[in-house]
């Protein structure tokens, strides 16, 4: 669906994209990972058309493999939706209005805009609020309403960046079920987040970047295989001896060798390897800001 090819992207002596290459398949989640500072947004921007990579392209492709072009074109970009991190909502709307609004820019045929909008709002959990000025609305609230903008146009690719940040359980459990339900409808989308559990929740597959750069791509399960080390059993002792931690392959051949039933024993704790782990273990345990 979108081909990122040897994007290169430099603000002076600082690269923010550095050889950049990803293909994203057709109908999958795809997830992008990294530390501040890594080049996600950049990618991003450049993969919207927002701004121009310095050199490499990225190019949108056609289900029969054709390519449809670069998103710096009107007609690639009609293609694309794009819900940002900070919302892009105007307060003083309505909800409804907001999206009518949108389906206009968007180029949605008049007649379709309003039904477009009550579909959305049904959508994003908003039917009862679409006519509320959006001014009064929870952040949670916003959050769905500026998703629903960016899929007014029905696009086929749909970029969010972090979508959930600062959003109640209730929305955040919301926006998940409408990411699976694009999913479903072979929606690509490509999905940035800093919560590892939301990405294992979602993505099919996974890319880790930083400094610019690609470090590892695959399925959340072929990225733990292969980064993220052997399990680790925590078994409790009384004082003094404590607790004792084992790295292992088979955790249970480490439990096999401990008496659970000594009353020395005063807990067993396993911890299996996660995407958090990978994600440390490829960029680093430093502090970015």
């Amino acid at each position: 669906m979108l081909s990122l090819r040897g994007i290169v992207k430099r603000y002076g002596k600082v690269a923010a994209v550095d050889g950049l290459s990803l293909d994203l398949r057709r109908g999958e989640v795809f997830g992008l990972l990294g530390p501040n500072g890594a080049g996600k947004t950049t990618t991003l921007s450049i993969a919207v058309g927002l701004i121009a990579p310095d050199r490499g392209e990225a190019v949108l492709v056609a289900a029969d493999g054709t390519e449809i072009g670069r998103p710096t074109l009107a007609r690639v970009r009609a293609r694309i939706g794009v819900c940002p991190q900070s919302d892009a909502l105007y307060a003083n709307l309505t909800a409804r209005e907001n999206l009518v609004f949108f389906a206009t820019v968007q180029g949605v045929p008049r007649g379709e805009r309003g039904a477009r909008a009550d579909e959305l709002l049904a959508m994003v959990g908003l039917g009862e609020r679409g006519d509320d000025a959006v001014g009064g609305y929870s952040g949670g609230m916003r959050r769905r309403l500026n998703l629903a903008a960016a899929l007014v146009h029905k696009p086929e690719l749909v970029l969010l960046d972090e979508p959930t940040a600062g959003v109640d359980p209730h929305s955040r459990s919301a926006i998940y079920a409408i990411v699976d339900g694009l999913r479903g409808a072979g929606t690509t989308v490509v999905y940035t987040t800093h919560s590892m559990d939301e990405a294992q929740r979602l993505c099919d597959r996974v890319a880790i970047m930083d400094h610019g750069r690609v470090l590892a791509v695959d399925t959340v399960d072929g990225l733990i295989d292969q980064y993220g080390g052997h399990a680790v059993v925590t078994v409790t002792h009384a004082p003094p001896r404590g607790a004792e931690r084992t790295e292992t392959e088979c955790p249970l051949e480490v439990l096999a060798g401990v008496d659970l039933k000594s009353p020395e024993v005063l807990g067993v704790r396993i911890d299996r390897p996660d995407l958090e782990r990978v994600f440390l273990s490829l960029t680093g345990r430093s502090l970015r800001d």
